[in-house]
């Protein structure tokens, strides 16, 4: 395979200006280029990297053929046209990964020798805090399960009361007594009921409180339908649902998290999440995004058994990054001699000194590798800290629920022994 795999790619034909003639063939956008390969002779007939496109327009090609344009630095100008599904589709594929700069800045790039030793350090902690993190997640998760044990006893001490009020209430109404109930039905045990009502809907109010905490944004091209419908728009992952939006911010739906029966990724860049229905069409929505990296960190430690990679991923991942070697060209070295020279030094340096300098200022403490890799190590220790923070308002909730429960067992159990009393 090629150094860059195609992130997407859409057949059409592209204007040869030299000779006045449009050519059929395939755009393709992968990591760092835009290209346009012909069917007939297999020949790259435009190549040029994201970084240098200056403009994407939809015009029309005589007043007549719609068309797509992109705008190159050095004023050259590019037309597409016969696209398919539409110029619209590709225009907001294009358009997203431009806008989101897939690529680093090359101001950036040039910067990014390898100096890995902090950036090591600042990973190792973060790896540290992180299985922390993890392992107080998992007491936290057994504490849980604990307290779910206790609400089952207490249901089962509640529908173990049940039946002993109802044994009670027909040893205290009689079938030779006409007037139904004995007088003595005291007003506790209304107040009992009242105090039960008003717990329950208590708990069932605070109930979910705290999982529609927001963990990360994307902003993405999505479509419900086929290819044809790619519209820009945006990923929300909460706590405990993920949420499709419009560039309006406006809702189109919403997949809780215990509903999401599949996540497909079929690249880095592009996945689609499933909710399937019985006599029904399935709810899928697809994603194509520049940021989704950012993301996937996350949705691979909240759904980890419904994440699926493709066999289009595995060869996605299998050619290596773009490098800034390999995006700058030949110059690369060149404009780091040339940044050297315009660094402040001293007036007087040692010989063998000067070189050693000129290394320590031009390399980085953290490379950008690293500070891709500490990105999504801490967005993963923000979706732990999230998930910590729900588990504890939900452990909160139950201990109320529990003490609740459990006074109004003991009222209950009082209310019974007086009655028994009074039978005696």
């Amino acid at each position: 395979m090629s150094r860059d795999a195609p992130i997407h790619s859409w057949p059409g034909s592209y204007y040869i200006n030299s000779e006045k003639r449009w050519e059929n063939g395939t755009l393709s956008l992968t990591r760092t280029m835009v290209r346009f390969v012909s069917n007939q002779s297999k020949e790259s007939l435009a190549s040029f990297p994201l970084s240098r496109i200056m403009e994407i327009k939809m015009e029309s090609s005589s007043f007549i053929f719609s068309t797509l344009t992109v705008l190159e630095e050095g004023n050259v100008k590019h037309w597409f046209g016969s696209l398919k599904p539409n110029r619209v589709v590709v225009y907001n594929v294009l358009e997203h990964f431009w806008r989101e700069r897939l690529l680093s800045p090359s101001s950036e790039a040039r910067g990014a020798e390898c100096q890995p030793s902090k950036g090591r350090e600042l990973i190792n902690l973060v790896a540290g805090a992180q299985r922390r993190l993890e392992d107080t997640g998992r007491v936290l998760s057994h504490q849980g399960e604990q307290f779910d044990s206790m609400m089952q006893g207490l249901e089962k001490i509640d529908s173990d009361l049940g039946v002993a009020d109802k044994l009670l209430s027909e040893l205290e109404s009689p079938s030779w007594w006409p007037f139904g109930k004995l007088p003595w039905k005291t007003q506790q045990e209304a107040k009992a009921e009242d105090a039960a009502r008003a717990a329950a809907a208590a708990a069932a109010a605070s109930k979910g409180s705290g999982r529609n905490k927001l963990i990360t944004s994307i902003p993405a091209v999505l479509t419900k339908g086929g290819d044809s419908d790619l519209k820009p728009g945006c990923l929300l992952v909460l706590v405990s649902s993920l949420e499709v939006r419009d560039t309006n911010c406006q809702l189109l739906h919403r997949f809780e998290r215990n509903e999401i029966d599949e996540i497909r990724v079929h690249s880095p860049y592009e996945i689609t999440v499933r909710q399937r229905f019985i006599g029904k069409p399935d709810i899928c929505y697809r994603f194509l995004s520049a940021k989704m990296p950012e993301a996937m960190s996350v949705l691979e430690m909240q759904y980890k058994k419904k994440v699926e990679f493709t066999s289009e991923y595995t060869a996605f991942r299998a050619t290596p990054a773009s490098s800034p070697c390999d995006t700058e060209g030949p110059n690369w070295n060149e404009g780091l001699l040339q940044r050297c020279q315009e660094t402040e030094l001293p007036l007087e340096v040692p010989a063998g000194d000067l070189s050693q300098l000129q290394v320590h200022v031009l390399q980085p403490s953290v490379s950008q590798a690293e500070a891709q890799e500490l990105k999504q190590m801490l967005m993963q220790l923000k979706n732990l800290a999230l998930e910590a923070e729900t588990e504890l308002e939900r452990q909160d909730e139950v201990l109320d629920v529990l003490t609740s429960s459990t006074d109004l067992a003991t009222m209950h159990i009082e209310k019974h022994t007086c009655r028994m009393k009074r039978l005696l």
